[in-house]
């Protein structure tokens, strides 16, 4: 019976505690079993160790665990080694990884590196990172398979066979005419299939949808998903193939983005590559107490807000027994708005032309949300009035739960106007959601319960 993962890591720890010892035993294993494994079981090992065994793995594993390495263990890696040693596991790895891990390195590295490199990997990684991150061109892989319009099938064949070593995606192949123009795409299965004398031009599939390397990544690694791409073309202006993204780097993008949403969400600032039990509480702590403290600093309105009716909470004590279900409401209530709205624009359901068909929409839920809340306030502040003996009529219950109608009604429409104007002025949405929109929630929430029982207070006691 095949160890689970859980068992496998933990037999090639207890190996690991005597490496000396049982380093043949640990490559060996190693040698038959799946990199991203490994790379997860090397990621937990103390530097020396670690080390030791990349260094003893054959070429190609260790490239495809080198990409796997988060880039703190992948710098380790190429400060550790001999960059001639280093370049040579390197130019095995994915032109996307290798574009990746060089971006990242300061300039003088990047110099060291070049020369160690084949003159067709040193152009390829320089014509990559020519391109923005955050564009298709920034994390488009070259490793593709092209084919030219007037090759026979057994022409493409051959061609594919001679390639292929050097291509990790190889469910298409890319017909393209003299000047590298795009016409097509062909899948393997039709070309081992066909008529081995045949003209593949019969065979291209000509609708494809395709992309530019100046197109924003989310939106390409949204259209893979739509369309259930194994891989996207990358055209540039002329029409030319330039590169390809995988559905695989797109989950991967997709991954990090909404990793991205939520902790902006959450107010926190951190890096994709850092890890949690690798990372010290002092790092944690930093990127998280930045808007911590400045959510303390306006947290100071609500209570500049609440002393502004001081004289209200006197004549009115019970006042303060209700504003708490006010403010968590209206906090929830807008908060979880931004957080839909935010998710819908970063997967392009909605777009800032929508805004007011969204708003529209979203006023309708309020108000469904207010009505329903309320007559469970009033009830609740009815029951309590009584229980509590405190002389109020229904004017109590009733301010309370208009106070909370408004409440829901104002909290969903700014949770859904702030990010969707964010967004119209070319910033993050993620940043104006929670914790921001609960804070400013609060303030106006204080305003409107106030300033209703400022009108109601001669009304309420028996």
């Amino acid at each position: 019976m095949s160890e689970n993962l859980d068992e496998k890591l933990k037999r090639w720890n207890d190996l690991s505690e005597d490496l000396a010892a049982n380093k043949d035993i640990l490559i060996n294993d190693f040698n038959s079993e799946s990199y991203v494994e490994i790379a997860e079981f090397l990621s937990t090992l103390d530097s020396d160790k670690r080390l030791s065994l990349f260094l003893s793995l054959k070429e190609e594993l260790s490239a495809d665990i080198f990409c796997e390495f988060n880039t703190t263990l992948q710098n380790e890696i190429y400060n550790s080694v001999n960059k001639s040693v280093f370049a040579k596991m390197f130019s095995l790895c994915p032109s996307e990884s290798r574009v990746d891990f060089y971006k990242q390195l300061e300039y003088k590295e990047q110099i060291k590196i070049l020369p160690f490199l084949s003159k067709e990997i040193k152009n390829d990684v320089l014509s990559l990172s020519l391109y923005s991150e955050e564009t298709a061109g920034g994390i488009m892989s070259t490793d593709f398979a092209t084919l030219f319009q007037d090759m026979t099938v057994e022409e493409a064949l051959l061609k594919l066979k001679k390639d292929a070593p050097s291509q990790k995606m190889l469910y298409y192949a890319y017909v393209v005419d003299d000047n590298m123009r795009m016409l097509g795409f062909i899948s393997l299965p039709d070309l081992i299939l066909a008529d081995r004398n045949a003209q593949i031009l019969s065979l291209v599939h000509v609708n494809f949808i395709s992309s530019t390397a100046d197109q924003d990544k989310e939106t390409v690694c949204s259209m893979i998903e739509k369309y259930s791409l194994v891989a996207i073309p990358i055209l540039n202006e002329e029409g030319q193939l330039v590169g390809i993204v995988r559905y695989d780097d797109a989950i991967s993008i997709i991954k990090k983005e909404q990793t991205e949403d939520m902790e902006k969400l959450m107010g926190i600032v951190s890096n994709d590559d850092d890890l949690y039990m690798q990372t010290s509480a002092t790092k944690i702590f930093k990127q998280r107490i930045g808007w911590i403290v400045g959510l303390f600093f306006l947290g100071i309105l609500t209570s500049l807000a609440i002393g502004q009716y001081e004289s209200t909470l006197a004549q009115i004590p019970i006042l303060a027994l209700f504003f708490p279900m006010i403010s968590a409401i209206g906090g929830n209530v807008g908060s979880q708005t931004a957080a839909i709205i935010v998710r819908e624009l970063s997967l392009n359901e909605i777009n800032v032309k929508d805004f007011l068909i969204v708003l529209y929409k979203e006023f309708k839920i309020s108000l469904l949300m207010a009505i329903s809340l309320s007559f469970l306030a009033f009830c609740e502040v009815t029951i309590i009035s009584f229980f509590k003996n405190t002389h109020c009529n229904y004017f109590l219950p009733l301010g309370v739960s208009l106070a909370l109608f408004l409440q829901i009604i104002f909290s969903v429409l700014l949770g859904t106007i702030l990010p969707i104007t964010v967004k119209s002025l070319k910033g993050d949405p993620a940043v104006v959601a929670s914790p921001a929109i609960a804070t400013i929630v609060d303030v106006t929430g204080i305003v409107i319960y106030f300033l209703i029982f400022l009108h109601l207070k001669n009304f309420i006691f028996i």
